[in-house]
């Protein structure tokens, strides 16, 4: 008897350019994250990803309770963020990374239908046990919403994957095929999942992911589709780098699987207290009217902006400060996601 899944009943996970009713974001409020008077930092991020996305689009926005939600309005308010854009859903959560902890989304088109998929959370190979409470979050979000939910009971997160909306999916031997997230599934097994829950028809595999990277390599720090058959990869210029020959491989597989590859500078290092972290233009978010991409003080900034904007030239390129963020190794895709748009 065949399962009941997203592929069965015409659902699609969207394109992230193509419209979307909503951004999810989960306000940062982890002091173990960031430690050291960091999140005041990264609080100023999240008003300027914000500022720079809800003149197109609804912010739905997690928030611990009523105090923290009063505060926060006073900061988007004095940030000119107009605040009926802003949707506030108080519900207790352990961290920000709501791209991997919360549902993504599905698109019936024909229907106008939205549902989610509920994937299981285990806190990256479970490495942080404090954090794997967060895998409740959709079963919440899903009585607030009350949309059909698609539970394939595999361990994913939502930074792992990246689709083009056209039947393709693009992810990591490093994270899928780690023995601890679905050590029972072989890779022949998770792709079909990724088929039956995606509706896609092609899996293409990268390699590893780069170094610092604590989730074993998320797809969203490595290459991004822009369209149907365009990626933008990120390559290191240094041979010496550690990142070099691991950026060099997926670029070369990316080639080999016939799609057109844009190369993206990388950021050069940056080091957090137990070394390197995880910083990458890659880790970008595509709104209905801006692109966010995380930016570093590095040289390379403007070169990571100028590319991302030739592949989006309707939209507005925002660079926006994310050394505080990438502390909490990740930054602007890693605490995001997508809701499509129905209509």
């Amino acid at each position: 008897m065949s399962r009941i899944t997203p592929r069965v009943l015409g659902y699609r996970m969207p394109a992230e350019w193509e419209q979307q009713d909503a951004i999810w974001l989960s306000w940062p409020h982890n002091e173990v994250t960031w430690p050291d008077g960091m999140l005041s930092d990264v609080e100023r991020t999240y008003v300027e990803i914000i500022a720079a996305l809800h003149p197109d689009q609804k912010i739905k926005l997690l928030v611990r309770n009523a105090d923290a939600e009063a505060s926060v309005r006073g900061m988007l308010k004095r940030a000119g963020v107009a605040l009926p854009q802003v949707i506030f859903f108080q519900i207790p959560t352990e961290d920000s990374w709501i791209r991997d902890y919360g549902p993504t989304f599905v698109l019936n088109n024909s229907a106008r239908d939205l549902a989610m998929v509920k994937w299981t959370f285990n806190a990256w190979g479970n490495k942080y046990e404090d954090l794997i409470a967060d895998n409740k979050i959709p079963y919440e979000l899903n009585r607030r919403l009350s949309l059909r939910m698609f539970e394939p009971g595999i361990v994913l997160e939502g930074g792992s994957i990246e689709v083009n909306g056209a039947g393709a999916v693009l992810t990591t031997e490093q994270c899928l095929l780690n023995k601890n997230r679905n050590p029972n599934l072989s890779r022949e097994e998770i792709e079909n999942y990724l088929k039956d829950y995606l509706n896609v028809s092609k899996v293409f595999w990268l390699k590893d992911g780069i170094v610092g990277d604590d989730t074993d390599g998320h797809i969203d720090d490595l290459a991004r589709f822009v369209d149907a058959n365009t990626v933008v990869c990120a390559i290191d210029d240094d041979p010496s780098d550690d990142n070099y020959e691991i950026l060099r491989d997926n670029y070369e597989r990316l080639v080999s699987f016939g799609l057109n590859v844009m190369t993206l500078p990388m950021p050069g290092l940056v080091n957090g207290v137990e070394g390197r972290l995880p910083a990458s233009y890659a880790n970008f978010y595509i709104g209905n009217g801006a692109v966010v991409v995380p930016v570093f003080g590095h040289a390379n900034d403007k070169r990571a902006l100028d590319v991302i904007q030739k592949c989006f030239p309707n939209r507005r390129v925002v660079g926006v400060r994310s050394t505080a963020m990438v502390y909490g190794l990740g930054t602007i895709h890693c605490c995001s996601q997508q809701e499509p748009r129905t209509g």
